[in-house]
């Protein structure tokens, strides 16, 4: 039986609850790397390449004695591609060696009881205080999930979430995750919409989908807001590490204890 303190919207503590029993389950960090595979994978778009791609042309060489390598040439005249080395594999820029191909099998497939397995693993490699001090920055935490006061959902302004987190001692925490928004990403993604590499910091619980609080939350860097209907190993142990940082709301807590116990 594991128990933990509730807090309240000021930092205090008023009372204590009983965590469900599958905080205490075995936790398995090749079933949840596997599980964030399978999730991410089913994400990704399959492509693949013409496998005429660059082969599609009237070239023919020229033959000898016109003083010009003997790779086929465009035929025609008065357009740029006239006469120019077709993309061929002989030629530059041919065609691509090794291009994507459609039937590359990219889904990481996985039964229903392991994905269940996965979630129930992530769940309770967030009680874990070391796993989840590998991961953040808990000088001022002594024991994890964090549970507060179902008031904490009704928050409307991101200075107040900010307060709440330094109160319960997450100020270094808050320090990291600003410091890493600041840093720009070296190389091509920058020019792709992804200039920044984006640390995970708290993840708040709530029951209620459309809570203030994911209006409240979203300008603080790394800190997300999910309801308990929709948690997911994604949010668990983002890239497949167990041990992320909780908050739940009291309502959200009673929510897992009555479907899974």
């Amino acid at each position: 039986m594991i128990v933990r303190k509730v807090y309240s919207i000021d930092g205090s503590i008023v009372g204590e609850v009983q965590l469900p029993s599958v905080f205490e389950a075995e936790i398995r960090p090749d079933v949840i790397r596997r599980v964030y595979l399978s999730i991410l994978t089913a994400s990704i778009q399959p492509q693949g390449r013409d496998r005429y791609a660059g082969l599609r042309t009237s070239a023919e060489s020229w033959g000898v004695g016109h003083g010009v390598a003997r790779v086929p040439r465009v035929k025609g005249r008065g357009y740029p591609a006239a006469g120019r080395a077709a993309r061929a594999n002989q030629a530059v820029k041919g065609v691509r060696v090794g291009a994507p191909r459609v039937e590359k099998v990219i889904l990481e497939r996985v039964n229903k009881k392991e994905k269940r397995l996965g979630i129930i693993s992530a769940l309770a490699a967030t009680a874990s205080i070391e796993l989840v001090s590998k991961r953040h920055r808990l000088d001022g935490v002594e024991e994890v999930p964090i549970i507060m006061t179902d008031d904490i959902e009704e928050m409307k302004k991101t200075r107040d979430v900010e307060g709440i987190l330094m109160k319960i001692g997450l100020q270094n925490e808050l320090k990291r995750l600003k410091k890493r928004f600041k840093k720009i990403r070296a190389g091509k993604g920058k020019y792709r919409g992804r200039i920044r590499k984006r640390a995970r910091g708290p993840l708040f619980i709530v029951l209620k989908e459309d809570a203030f609080l994911r209006l409240a939350a979203r300008n603080i860097p790394g800190v997300d807001v999910v309801p308990v209907r929709n948690l997911s190993v994604m949010d668990l142990a983002p890239g497949g590490v167990p041990g992320r940082l909780t908050i739940w709301s009291r309502s959200s807590l009673d929510f897992l204890s009555r479907v899974v116990g």
